[in-house]
């Protein structure tokens, strides 16, 4: 890469980006990087959001546990679009209880929704990525339970997802690398967003967390949607298969 070209190596001019999760927090922030980066977003939810943005178009509703859904919304886009460059795997649930009073439908659902969700969803967008002779790039949102143990109270089936999409994300990228597709992860740290609100209404907690982050404080959405941004675009073609921590510096101590 010559300097000439640092210039656009974050662009994504032509693209065609699904963000999954896309109607609030993370992955309504990472769809609004991606789409001032030039690319061409289509949200997808399973909850339409707070408010609609005129700005945007309406969210698609899908369910990311749906297999049948999933390639509806998928071919849709193909081919409304003619293409399907980037997936965000934003969408995510957690049911925090005590593994020993966490009944097994609330593993089920978390699992369902953060892992094979995800998995759902990156295979038809590799599906759609091979037809159309190869490459694109995959960013799946983990989180740093998903490498970590820790955390302020129980939450065993979230960090248990969670570490299954850290190690799916680098199996996928070992297998289809050949294909030119690119499939890394984000690890956030607690973000403000809706996703932790009942949280975000308890100061104590709050403290606790910045206080075992070497920053001292909590992330704000765009910060974790600037390394999807990254991670997504030319600026990472060499990249496949990794992690990154978006945490302030939680997982270094």
């Amino acid at each position: 890469m010559n300097t000439n070209q640092y210039g656009t190596t974050f662009r994504l001019d032509g693209k065609v980006a699904i963000v999954t999760g896309g109607a609030s927090g993370i992955g309504l922030a990472s769809a609004d990087a991606l789409r001032q980066a030039g690319a061409t977003v289509v949200r997808v939810d399973h909850s339409p959001p707070a408010r609609e943005d005129e700005s945007w178009p309406p969210v698609v509703p899908g369910d990311v546990t749906d297999p049948a859904r999933v390639q509806a919304v998928f071919a849709e886009v193909a081919q409304r679009h003619g293409r399907l460059d980037i997936l965000v795997n934003s969408a995510g649930t957690a049911i925090r209880k005590p593994a020993v009073d966490l009944p097994l439908e609330d593993w089920e659902r978390v699992m369902n929704v953060n892992a094979t969700g995800s998995f759902l969803c990156a295979r038809e967008a590799a599906r759609l990525m091979i037809e159309r002779g190869g490459g694109g790039a995959i960013v799946n949102v983990a989180s740093i339970m998903g490498l970590s143990g820790g955390g302020l109270y129980p939450n065993i089936s979230y960090q248990t997802s969670k570490g299954a999409v850290v190690n799916m994300t680098r199996a996928l990228a070992v297998e289809w690398a050949a294909r030119g597709i690119r499939v890394n992860a984000v690890a956030p740290t607690y973000v403000r967003t809706p996703f932790i609100a009942a949280l975000l209404e308890q100061p104590d907690l709050v403290r606790r967390i910045e206080d075992m982050t070497p920053l001292r404080r909590l992330a704000e959405p765009a910060e974790v949607a600037s390394a999807i941004l990254f991670l997504a675009s030319p600026a990472a073609a060499m990249i496949t298969g990794h992690t990154l921590p978006v945490d302030g510096g939680f997982l270094a101590q």
